[in-house]
């Protein structure tokens, strides 16, 4: 969110605030350098009870926001919008389509959003599956907006652009041999980096030629997957570690294909990343939003999840094809171009505009 708020405050269209629950999520190895924002921002006091971190949303009593913004998954952020709405404020829901599936799908969660959907201002989804999931809860159609994510473009397309010419370079550092794929993400079973594991697997066995995967991240399955790789006999597997920001395009330009086996995810950024750095894209369809930034056939494939062998075929056909890779990723970057953080505060401009133009709910 940092590139987006930067743009928005660079805008300076109307005074705004961003508050923050934490400063960077428990499995998170993100490095976070507030001295690079350019917004005002706050961090909601909390407290642990009975094992639980509790954020106390007492900040909406100490300010009047004309707008408040907010997720609505913790009961902090009910509250917050509660008295929010009780002072006059016009309120919205950040809403993304929740696919995960070790999430308990709860009567009573269901119940508490078919009660404060219909009365918020509007949802803001980053695309139509995030839109209907609001409107399924009872946002009316006109209410429940789109909001598409944004990407720092330019630092991935142009570092990727830098970094091509010289990427056998690193390419001989990570001993990276033939097609290469390329996963960035947490090494955690709930990304499906097994079912990667078992397709690569398949595809090591049906080519004629070598291939390559590379794993660019870090988490709790990082030991069992390597030990799937030595059990199996797995070859080729380069697990780089993480990777922050300023990596990342090298990394890319050094694969030639995006592979996002996810088992859930509202979104997935990282796809984003990758097409930026001109590279075709293999996504199960349980990324939140993914028809709407993979076209079948064109710039990638959609495959079901847990589907290892699917997955090895789509794999497969782009490791044989170096004109269809060198296609699908022209496209692909041309897909995400414009979802630059400055085109998304202007669209968040014209919402929060439209919100203050309309009665409240």
């Amino acid at each position: 969110m940092v590139e987006r708020f930067n743009a928005l405050a660079d805008r300076d269209a109307f005074d705004f605030e961003a508050w923050f629950n934490d400063r960077v999520e428990p499995d998170r190895s993100w490095t976070v350098d507030e001295s690079t924002w350019r917004f005002r921002y706050r961090y909601v006091p909390s407290t642990r009870l009975a094992g639980r971190i509790l954020h106390w949303p007492w900040l909406v009593l100490g300010r009047r926001p004309d707008v408040l913004v907010s997720l609505y998954a913790e009961p902090s952020f009910l509250i917050g919008w509660a008295l929010a709405r009780l002072r006059g404020a016009k309120t919205a829901f950040w809403c993304q389509v929740t696919m995960d599936r070790w999430v308990t799908r709860k009567a009573w969660k269901n119940s508490v959003k078919k009660l404060v959907f219909p009365r918020v201002d509007a949802t803001l989804g980053s695309g139509e599956q995030s839109r209907t999931f609001a409107m399924q809860f009872g946002t009316p159609a006109d209410r429940a907006m789109c909001l598409p994510h944004s990407i720092d473009v330019t630092h991935y397309m142009s570092g990727a652009i830098e970094a091509r010419p010289d990427r056998n370079i690193l390419r001989a550092d990570l001993q990276l041999k033939g097609t290469t794929f390329i996963y960035v993400g947490r090494l955690w079973w709930g990304k499906g980096v097994n079912y990667l594991l078992d397709a690569f697997a398949m595809v090591q066995r049906q080519s004629a030629e070598e291939v390559s995967l590379l794993l660019v991240g870090d988490g709790s399955e990082e030991a069992a997957l390597r030990e799937t790789c030595t059990a199996r006999g797995i070859r080729n597997v380069v697990f780089a570690g993480f990777k922050q920001k300023p990596e990342l395009p090298e990394y890319y330009a050094a694969s030639d294909v995006f592979v996002f086996p996810t088992l859930g995810d509202p979104y997935g950024l990282v796809v984003d990343e990758a097409m930026a750095c001109r590279l075709p894209v293999i996504s199960t369809s349980a990324a939140g939003e993914i028809r709407d930034r993979v076209e079948e056939g064109v710039n990638g494939y959609i495959v079901r999840p847990e589907d290892s062998a699917v997955l090895a075929s789509a794999m497969l056909k782009l490791s044989q094809d170096e004109g269809l890779r060198e296609r699908m990723g022209q496209v692909s970057a041309e897909k995400i171009q414009c979802h630059t953080p400055e085109k998304w505060a202007e669209d968040f401009e014209h919402i929060v505009a439209t919100l203050l133009a309309e009665k409240s709910r």
